[in-house]
């Protein structure tokens, strides 16, 4: 490539920067700011993450809805069974994950993905931010059994369920699959709960 391709290329690029960097500047301003406070992006701590939060949000979606029919008329070891997984983990009972409910009631849940690693709060914050609640382990059964095919596709948990081990671990149940089987297993992340940017967290639409 041409010397004069690449200056050609360098130019187009600062003129791309100054558009954004005007465009900003514009915003603060009409906010009643000043270009001091445009620079505080190099001077306070944190402040340029918040800007990309902010712009990365826009890439954060929640899917289509799904409907499913919870019975509560069903056991938890009943509704395990319904979803017919190839393996599950044992300290997935009615006594560890007791259900609340009558009768049979049908939920719209969504699939969060937020796209990038992230902290159980910052999933529970998202969640609120957008009219939805976590999905607790009834919500997961139902839609594991209604919708086999996509845990072969994602992790999906359920953060609106969760289990204190005797050990003090909090457990939180997710569906998954390896070696060609559908799992229902348990998992925190941590004390943070971290999370992979690859998992999905269903929702419940209030």
């Amino acid at each position: 490539m041409s010397r004069k391709g690449n200056k050609g290329e360098f130019v187009s690029a600062l003129g791309i920067i100054f558009e954004i960097i005007k465009k900003i500047s514009d915003a603060i301003k009409a906010f009643g700011g000043s270009d001091d406070d445009l620079r505080r992006v190099l001077t306070e701590n944190g402040l340029a993450k918040k800007i990309a939060e902010v712009i990365m949000a826009g890439k954060q979606k929640v899917q289509e809805t799904y409907k499913v029919m919870v019975d509560y008329g069903l056991s938890l070891s009943e509704m395990i069974k319904f979803g017919n997984y190839g393996w599950f983990n044992d300290d997935i009972t009615d006594k560890n994950f007791p259900l609340q409910g009558t009768g049979k009631q049908e939920s719209e849940l969504v699939l969060v993905h937020l796209n990038r690693n992230a902290t159980t709060t910052e999933v529970r914050e998202y969640m609120k931010e957008q009219g939805l609640e976590p999905a607790k382990i009834e919500h997961l059964l139902a839609f594991g059994a209604t919708y086999p095919e996509l845990q072969r596709e994602f992790p999906i948990i359920a953060l609106g369920s969760v289990w204190v081990s005797g050990d003090g671990n909090r457990n939180c149940p997710y569906l998954d699959s390896r070696g060609g089987k559908r799992r229902l297993d348990l998992y925190w992340g941590g004390g943070a709960g971290h999370w992979h940017e690859a998992c999905r967290f269903l929702a419940v639409r209030k």
